[in-house]
């Protein structure tokens, strides 16, 4: 892996007693595209979480080689963290293009305009209905939403917290094609999926997370052809 846009040490989150995140490290390449993948209570979104400054957290968090400390989220954001929660946490009642503009209410005019223009160029349906209530979208077309917001922002790194999750097949296709796509214009992702097969596909370096803890991790195209990788979460036994 390339020098660390973010770089965790020993990170960890705890609820009351119970550990949901342990000492857990990992690393994100600038440009680069990281999944961390995981069955369903293995910690996945306590870690984003934690990085966001939305969760309390002991250990380590740099990004751009700098402490985040206790940094809270808006200044992560200006910093060029950003996340897209597993429940897209759109404002319902508001217009497409307003979600949108909300993404970069940090930026002036300009920067808006162009970044609508770019987000409809990359989600063409966004621009169909820029002045549909986010409320009315399809779940495909909030996960697009949800995206194009954070994306206005211009971030270093997205973070995806399950952006399959609850998807048809057809649409989760084209939300791994545009994160792919992304991949070229500078942005660092870190992909947090239950959809192993679809994540590794598409990202170079992949963590293993197994209650809390990481237990493997290398690049994804040799974790997809590892055994243990195959039998615990592609689906295909021994075959």
């Amino acid at each position: 892996m390339s020098v660390a846009l973010l770089k965790t040490e020993r990170l960890s989150v705890a609820y009351g007693r119970v550990e949901a995140v342990r000492e857990a490290c990992i690393e994100i390449p600038a440009g680069g595209v990281v999944t961390v993948i995981g069955a369903n209570g293995a910690g996945k979104t306590s870690l984003l979480n934690a990085v966001m400054g939305v969760l309390p957290s002991s250990g380590g968090v740099e990004f751009v080689g700098r402490a985040l400390g206790a940094k809270p989220v808006e200044e992560r954001v200006a910093a060029g963290l950003s996340l897209v929660p597993e429940k897209r946490e759109l404002f319902a009642v508001m217009s497409v293009e307003d979600n949108l503009r909300l993404g970069a209410y940090r930026l002036g005019a300009g920067a808006i305009r162009t970044g609508l223009a770019e987000t409809y160029a990359r989600f063409p349906r966004l621009r169909e209905r820029r002045g549909q209530k986010a409320g009315t979208l399809s779940g495909g077309e909030r996960q697009m939403l949800a995206m194009g917001r954070a994306l206005m922002g211009r971030p270093r790194l997205l973070m995806l917290d399950e952006p399959s999750l609850g998807l048809a097949p057809r649409i989760v296709k084209e939300i791994f094609a545009i994160v792919s796509e992304l991949k070229a214009t500078g942005v660092s992702i870190l992909l947090v999926e239950q959809n192993a097969r679809a994540a590794l596909e598409i990202a170079d370096w992949a963590y293993v997370m197994e209650l809390g803890e990481i237990v493997m991790q290398g690049p994804a195209a040799d974790l997809a052809n590892d055994m243990r990788v195959i039998e615990s979460y592609l689906g295909l036994g021994r075959h």
